[in-house]
This record gives structure tokens, C-alpha cells and sequence, in this order.
């Protein structure tokens, strides 16, 4: 390690020293956060933070996707199953001193959806609750008394609840979002357990304990989330006590860890996959045989034992063995570079063609090393004629220009928001999520899968919808429009002195339980 890392390491220890440490937790992370408005973002880091500052209506509960009251304290479905009625939580306020009521609620959820609220036109805005296509599933919402908000569906949608404990429908402050306009991804306002209090871009954000908070007081004073993107610099300040805990980690550092008497490692598996996506809107990927070869060519026993060490399963679905409905009976494409320039020939490509691959350039729950995971990619594809360059930005550059459909083959991945396979299925690979900013990078359009995953929402028994999923699984694997890659065990490293944290299946991260004990 250079002199450049041990001087940062040097400059956390000492920041690390500055005010009350027993009262602080500082959380090391490989990126920064995009923005601070739940409903505006989309990547995990910026999650990270809002999940900390803000509520929902409902919410899972500590280690599973079971749903509890939050900021509802009951909620009630008519018999047609359109309209559903919260009871809200009385006596909570933002953190800027002001009520949270019915039009709060109102207010946040309508914003994403209503095309006359003042706060609807936001380019590229409210990503989740489009690719959730939750316009077509909430016809409208209404504040029937300070504490009673009505909701009433188009359709009805087996989701739906679990889908109100996603970020996205966390309720902000609408006098915050009205003061700062444009700039409140800066400024976030919320009524959970930690307040924003300071951003330095790429460095640290900051935040303090609500001493109000509904559900108890926190125990620690501030959370501090740390950007550090050397993953090695990250492990020794975890080491040193600079930093509180990291998650993201890398597999090679999972012995060194157990080793340290002054360290624990979590681990559990993950909700998540890791693919690589094809751009169906791009040439050659149109084209169904060079996607197949792109899978046939791509060793991904090979990528599993070398980047992951055990932490991982070679994926061939695009949801994870552990979520209900998986399809067991799909057999993936076989590693053959063989068949690969078979397939390539009969496609017009006998000696290949060249091509771009985008890499993260942090890392992500799934893919904790991207850059070298796009390396033994590019390896495997060179092996059968397709000339791959690896092209990486900034984190938030890099969804954007993917979002926008700029990439030839992209890497990315999920973590599940709520236990649902539509929240794999529908909003990664469904047609509608291929408007910016989509979700669905392959720009893959299936009409036959449409129509499945929206009678998969609709239907009520999960026989029934298992069922639907599995035809689903299907069509996704004739069709190619990715080659997934890995699910990857969830895994975060704390010090022993730090208590009362849990890993979630959803991969978000809640510290208002978390204790020091120094």
C-alpha cells in the first residue's frame, strides 16, 4: 500500500479522535451517496443514509420482509381490494419541527404520481415508483382527516403493502422539499431516528440523533458514513478504530477478520444477484444468438471461485435460490467457448467483433471487486473473438449513462426491496422499466413476459403466482437478455465494541438499535 493510502488512514484515525467517539459510529461505505430524496434515488449507498433519516407508512420487521406499523399504526383493505385506509401516527414531527400528518403523506406519494404537483416535473425523477409502475397500480390518494390517509388502486396488487416499506415511499417534509426545491436531495427532512446535519462530497455524511424520535431514542449521537473506495484502506481503518464498521467486503479479507480477536464478521445469504445485461437497443445484442454466446463463452464457476471465495453461487435465474418461486428445473447456459463461436458464426460474426463493457467503479453488495470481475469477463469473451473494452465512470455518472441506455453490455445487480419476486422480475426486466431512468439496462421487450408479470401482481394465491414466476423464469432464459452472474452471501464487519446490529435480507441498513460499548 502506497504512501497516499497510509496518509488517508492516518487522517481518519485522527478525525476519527475528534469529539465524543463513545457517542459516534462511523460506518465505512466504497461510495458516496447519489442524493438524499428516497423518491428521487436509486442506488444503495444513497439508501444507506436515507433509511436513517426517514419513515415509512409501514415497514419489515428487524430480520425478515414481515410488514409492522410505522408511521400507520393500522391499515385496513376493502373486500375488492382497491381501496386500502392507514390510521396514522399522531403526535410525530420532522425533523424541522412540523407535523407529520395526512398531508405529509399526501404530499410525498403524490408527488411521484400526480401530474399538477408542484413538485411532479423533476428530470429523471421518482425512478422507483416508475419501474414499480405504481402509477398504474395507485389511482389516487386522499387525506380523508389529519389521520386517516385513503389510497385507492386501478387494480389490485398483491405487493402493494410490502411495497410501501420500500424507500421510495418514505414521507418527507413538504416544508423542506418546498424550501429547498431542487436542491433538497441536500437538505433531506425526515421523522426517523437520525437528522441529516452535514455533507462533505465524497468524504462523510453526517448525522445526529432525534432525541423525539416515536420509536426511541437512539442510543448513539451521530452516524457518520464514511466514503472510502479502497477497499483494503477501508479494512485497516476498520482495524485501527477509525471506522465502526464496513460492509461490501472483500472475500480474501474474510480470514483476516475472523483472525482479529478485536473484530466480528455478519454473514448471511443474500437477496441479491449480479448480472451482466446486454443492450438489446444496440448492435450486435439484438440479436438472440450472440446473447447466448455471450453466456456460453462467460466461465462462471471460474469467476465465483476466484473473486468470491465462497461467498457466492453461480446464478442462472435472475431471482436467488432463496426466494419463493424460484425455478429449479432451468438448467444455464454451460460454460463452452466452442459453442460460443458456433453461435457467433451463425449469427454473421465468424471472427468476432468488438465491443464495449462498462464496469462500476465501486463495489456493490454483489459484485465487491467490479473492475476485476469485468477483467476475467473480458478474458473469457477475448477467448472467443469478442474484443471487449472496459469502460467505467463516477458511481452516479455510471447509472445515469446506463439508465440512458449508453452502454454496450453493462455490469450491475439488485438486492430485493421487499421478498417479492416482482420486485426482481417486473422491475428489472419488464418493458416498462426501459424508460429513463430504466431499471431494465438490457432494453429487453417481451410482450409475452409483460402479460405474465402483471397477472403474477394481480393474482391473490401464491400457488398461482409461484406458478406465473416460473413461466416467467422461462422466457427470461430463452430470450437471454443477461447472463447473470452471482448471488453473493450479505456480509458486514464491525468492532466487538459495537452492538445491536443486524444484517437485513433486503441488504438496507438501520443503526438506530446499534450500541457502543467502549
Amino acid at each position: 500500500m502506497g504512501s497516499r493510502w497510509l496518509l488517508l488512514v492516518l487522517v481518519l484515525l485522527s478525525s476519527s479522535c475528534e469529539g465524543d467517539r463513545t457517542a459516534t459510529l462511523v460506518f465505512g461505505r466504497g461510495g458516496d451517496s447519489v442524493g438524499l430524496d428516497p423518491a428521487l434515488e436509486s442506488d444503495g449507498e444513497s439508501f444507506k443514509v436515507c433509511d436513517n433519516i426517514y419513515d415509512s407508512l409501514v415497514r419489515f420487521r428487524k430480520e425478515s420482509t414481515d410488514i409492522e406499523p410505522a408511521l400507520a399504526t393500522s391499515w385496513m383493505v376493502s373486500d375488492d381490494r382497491l381501496t386500502w385506509t392507514f390510521l396514522l401516527r399522531e403526535g410525530v414531527k420532522f425533523h424541522d419541527g412540523t407535523p407529520f400528518d395526512a398531508e405529509a403523506v399526501v404530499f410525498s406519494l403524490g408527488r411521484q404520481f400526480q401530474k399538477d404537483h408542484p413538485h411532479h416535473e423533476v428530470e429523471g425523477a421518482y425512478q422507483y415508483w416508475n419501474s414499480m409502475s405504481m402509477s398504474d397500480i395507485v389511482k389516487d390518494i386522499r387525506s380523508v382527516s389529519p389521520h386517516r390517509v385513503d389510497v385507492e388502486l386501478h387494480r389490485p396488487t398483491a405487493p402493494f403493502l410490502s411495497n410501501l416499506a420500500m424507500g421510495f415511499c418514505s414521507i418527507v417534509s413538504p416544508t423542506a422539499v418546498r424550501k429547498w426545491g431542487e436542491d433538497y436531495p441536500r437538505h433531506p427532512v425526515g421523522t426517523g431516528p437520525f437528522a441529516f446535519a452535514e455533507w462533505i462530497k465524497d468524504d462523510r455524511i453526517v448525522l445526529t440523533r432525534n432525541t423525539d424520535y416515536w420509536d426511541g431514542v437512539p442510543a448513539v449521537e451521530r452516524v457518520i458514513f464514511r466514503s472510502i473506495p479502497e477497499n483494503s484502506v477501508r479494512l485497516i481503518a476498520l482495524s485501527q478504530g477509525a471506522i465502526s464498521g464496513m460492509d461490501n467486503l472483500v472475500p480474501d479479507f474474510i480470514p483476516n477478520i475472523e483472525a482479529n480477536p478485536k473484530l466480528k464478521l455478519l454473514k448471511q445469504a443474500g437477496m441479491n444477484v449480479g448480472y451482466l445485461a446486454m443492450n438489446m437497443d444496440r448492435h450486435p445484442f439484438h440479436l438472440l444468438k450472440v446473447r447466448r454466446a455471450v453466456n456460453h463463452a462467460i466461465n462462471k464457476q471460474a469467476i465465483v471461485d476466484n473473486l468470491y471465495h465462497g461467498l457466492a453461487n453461480v446464478a442462472v435465474n435472475p431471482i436467488p435460490p432463496t426466494m419463493w418461486s424460484y425455478h429449479e428445473g432451468i438448467v444455464g447456459y454451460a460454460y463452452d467457448p466452442a459453442r460460443a463461436r458456433r453461435l457467433l458464426a451463425e449469427a454473421g460474426f465468424p471472427e468476432g467483433f468488438k465491443t464495449t463493457l462498462w464496469a462500476m467503479p465501486v463495489p456493490r453488495p454483489y459484485m465487491p471487486q467490479p473492475l476485476k470481475l469485468a477483467q476475467a469477463i473480458q478474458a473469457d469473451l477475448k477467448a472467443v473473438g469478442i474484443e471487449a473494452e472496459i469502460v467505467t465512470y463516477e458511481w452516479g455518472t455510471y447509472l445515469d449513462k446506463v439508465q440512458r441506455g449508453q452502454h454496450d453490455m453493462g455490469l450491475l445487480g439488485w438486492t430485493g426491496d421487499n421478498g417479492d419476486p416482482d420486485n426482481f422480475l417486473y422491475v428489472l426486466l419488464d418493458q416498462s422499466a426501459t424508460a429513463f431512468p430504466a431499471n431494465n439496462i438490457a432494453f429487453y421487450r417481451s410482450e409475452e413476459l409483460h402479460e405474465l408479470l402483471i397477472q403474477a401482481q394481480v393474482e391473490v394465491n401464491v400457488e398461482t403466482r409461484t406458478d406465473l414466476y416460473r413461466r416467467a423464469q422461462e422466457i427470461i432464459h430463452r430470450d437471454a437478455p443477461w447472463t447473470p452472474l452471482v448471488h453473493v452471501a450479505q456480509t458486514a464487519a464491525f468492532g466487538k465494541d459495537v452492538a445491536g446490529f443486524s444484517l437485513h435480507p433486503t441488504g438496507r441498513k438501520w443503526f438506530k438499535d446499534v450500541t457502543l460499548n467502549r
